[in-house]
This record gives C-alpha cells, structure tokens and sequence, in this order.
C-alpha cells in the first residue's frame, strides 16, 4: 500500500484489502520488530564471516563459527539469511591428479585400506602430486597430510615431475613433525614408487603405503584437499605466473587451511585448532618456505 499510495487513494486500498486506515497509519510510524533488528544484526556478522572465509563458507562453517563466536541461533536461521542476502559457499569437484605409474617398479604393501582412522597424530600420513596451472605453465604441488587432523604437514613446488617433487614434501614433513614408524600413504606414482624415494623414508623410519590402482578412494583423503584447493582458490584466481601460483598456494595452506578453514571432519574445528585443543600445544606453526623447493 505504501508503494501504492501515490496511484490509488488510501480509503480504497484499504477497503479492498480489508485491513484499517488507522492500522495501516499504525504500521508506517511504527519502528522495525524486534526480530527483524535481530535479524539485521546476524546479517551484519555472517557477512563478516563469509568475507573473512573468501567467500567459501556455506552455511553449516558459517553456523560454527558463529557457535564459536558465542552467537546461539538454528542453522536453518542462518541458510535463509543467507538466501536473502545473495551468500552462497562453493562446492567442491573432483580433482584430476598428475603421477604416472612405473609398470616395472616395485611397490609398497597397502597398509591401511581405506581405512584412514587414527587415534593420534604422526600415525597416517597421506600423500600425492597435482599441478597448477599458470600462463607461463605448470606449478606442480605435492603434499603430506596428518590423516588424525587433516593438516598439511609437508609440501613442495616445482617445476617438474621428477622424485625431487616428493623428496622434498617428505623432508618438510619429517623436519617438522619427526615421526616414529609413520605410514606414509600414496598411489602407485612413479615418484612414490622410485628407489629414492624408498631409501628416505628407510632412513627415516617412514613406513611406505600403496592402494590399488586408479582407484581414487584409496587416497580419498588427498583428493578431497585438491578439490578443495581448486574450488576456494584455483577457480576464483588467475594466476600468470609460477612464482604467483607458489604464493598463493603457500598462502592458502598456510594462511587459511592449516590454520582457519574450518572442517567438518574435526568437528568444525580448523587442523591446528584441532591439534592444539588435543594435544595443548600447537605442533610448527611457522610459515617458512620450504628451501628443498625450487
């Protein structure tokens, strides 16, 4: 009707909608309810929220942070805040990785078969190689993840596919967290399945571990990280250059996953939040480039 006024008189309106002048005159000085005051105030902070997560955070993130933060409210509250004001998190695809299987190699036993529980942390690691891509070529990335808190505790970038890639993923990982007799979990990559490769983790004490082949399942725990690097990152970013792509993908894993991206695995809890409340001390948590790299 307010909208309306300057088209059909008031008497009329209100006639035909069956509703009072007096209420209606009511309803214009009257100031916004309660709820919707509340309601414009949850909006104000999950939108800080969302931002501060890049624009990823849907709403189950948005509702523990919010949890977090001391704000009791429905998760179903915070999903139709989100639809009224236009804030969608990302979806993730599967990730296409890179290593090729040497068909002559010897490869290890698998160790844990699909079975990626662990009581502890330095007990199950997993790994595996992607690629970047940038105009001037291909980044390639390889990882080390703690299977117990999903943290990435061991990465490289180069710009081949040569053992190198991975001898350094690993080194980072023993340096930092210097397991005992960890399983060190990959696919049947010629990198992983090299002699190199198998000398170090010897002299290391890591215990090597191969799934099947071309089954993605027996590495879930990397792919679902990739996908989760291309859909937060690598979709929303164009990156010219290899020195570009090796920043923002440092930053990412430092910056955001290891120590804010929330998880719903660990209790939406962010890896070195998960460790610290577990263990009350946070394991490294320094942010140097790796200098094996190159």
């Amino acid at each position: 009707m307010k909208a309306k006024k300057l088209q059909f008189p008031i008497r009329e309106m209100c006639r035909v909608l069956e509703v009072s002048r007096s209420g209606f005159y009511a309803w214009l000085t009257r100031g916004p309810s309660r709820q919707a005051c509340q309601n414009a105030g949850l909006a104000d902070h999950i939108k800080s929220i969302y931002e501060d997560s890049r624009g990823t955070y849907g709403a189950p993130r948005i509702h523990a942070e919010l949890a977090a933060s001391g704000t009791r409210v429905g998760r179903k509250r915070v999903a139709r805040i989100m639809r009224q004001n236009g804030l969608r998190g990302v979806s993730r695809r599967k990730w296409t990785t890179t290593t090729l299987r040497d068909r002559v190699a010897a490869v290890a036993p698998d160790l844990v078969k699909r079975d990626f529980r662990t009581q502890g942390p330095n007990r199950l690691w997993v790994a595996d190689i992607t690629y970047v891509s940038t105009w001037a070529g291909f980044l390639y990335v390889a990882v080390v993840l703690d299977a117990w808190s999903r943290r990435v505790v061991g990465w490289a970038f180069v710009i081949h596919l040569r053992v190198e890639l991975v001898l350094a993923a690993l080194e980072m990982a023993v340096r930092r967290r210097q397991p005992t007799a960890v399983i060190h979990h990959s696919d049947h990559g010629s990198q992983y399945t090299s002699i190199a490769f198998g000398n170090r983790c010897r002299q290391a004490g890591v215990r090597p571990s191969m799934g099947t082949v071309g089954d993605a399942y027996d590495n879930a725990m990397c792919e679902s990280f990739f996908a989760t690097l291309e859909c937060e990152l690598l979709d929303r970013t164009r990156l010219r250059t290899r020195e570009e792509a090796e920043l923002a993908v440092f930053e990412f894993i430092e910056g955001w996953y290891n120590s804010h991206r929330r998880h719903s695995a660990l209790n939406y809890n962010s890896p070195m939040e998960y460790e610290t409340k577990h263990l009350g001390v946070t394991q490294d948590t320094s942010l140097e480039l790796s200098t094996e790299t190159g």
